[in-house]
């Protein structure tokens, strides 16, 4: 939060979800997709993680 109200505030890091793009750069917009897809990258190995538990519980318990 901003001392006075006349301080700018400033930006966020990173990338906002529908943030106004046109200001950057080339490079900044490399950067962030670069970043976006480690991301995804991390999010889709956290999934596999999580199904390969889910996956084994129902194994154990599964009944025949």
């Amino acid at each position: 939060m901003a001392i006075f109200d006349d301080q700018p505030k400033r930006p966020p890091d990173g990338h906002v979800i529908g943030q106004d793009l046109s200001l950057l750069s080339v490079a900044e917009l490399d950067a962030r997709i670069a970043a976006l897809r480690a991301e995804i990258a991390r999010l889709e190995a956290e999934r596999e993680a999580k199904g390969a538990t889910k996956a084994a519980a129902e194994s154990l318990f599964r009944r025949e």
